[in-house]
């Protein structure tokens, strides 16, 4: 018999995802910036992202477990149970960095990168000769207007 799950329910992978969303979300970053020319030192707050990364991270913290990825990769089949919950959780994720990147929340590039979301550009090369091409008349440069 394998050992027990470290988190042992959907419903728990949940909650756990729930309070590091109100953790984040509820604890933005400070941006130390100077203002003015005699360079008075203010913070302004930034939203933090949602991460797959960060949630691990908090979890760890909590000494509940350290890594996540069996979860999410339902190794050999043992975490099929929590797989409706995983996706939700990535979609949950996703949908907080794109939206963030949509409205300016985020650097969009970043977003997109992370992401996986790519502007297709179709380029074409069309090769303009340098010279044109003499062979049809065997080379003669003949005034053809007589």
């Amino acid at each position: 018999m394998g050992r027990p799950n470290k988190i042992h329910s959907p419903e728990h992978l949940w909650e756990l995802f729930t309070d590091y969303k109100s953790q984040v979300k509820n604890n933005p970053i400070l941006k130390h910036t100077f203002v003015g020319k005699e360079g008075r030192s203010e913070y302004s707050e930034l939203e933090r992202p949602l991460t797959i990364e960060g949630f691990e991270c908090y979890c760890a913290d909590l000494g509940i477990i350290q890594d996540l990825s069996n979860y999410f990769a339902n190794s050999n089949n043992r975490y099929k149970r929590f797989s409706t919950i995983v996706t939700r959780i990535r979609k949950e994720v996703r949908n907080d960095q794109i939206g963030g990147g949509m409205a300016g929340i985020y650097n969009s590039s970043i977003t997109a990168r992370l992401n996986n979301l790519v502007e297709k550009k179709e380029i074409t090369n069309v090769e303009q000769p340098l010279f044109t091409d003499v062979s049809e008349n065997d080379g003669n440069q003949e005034d053809t207007e007589s």
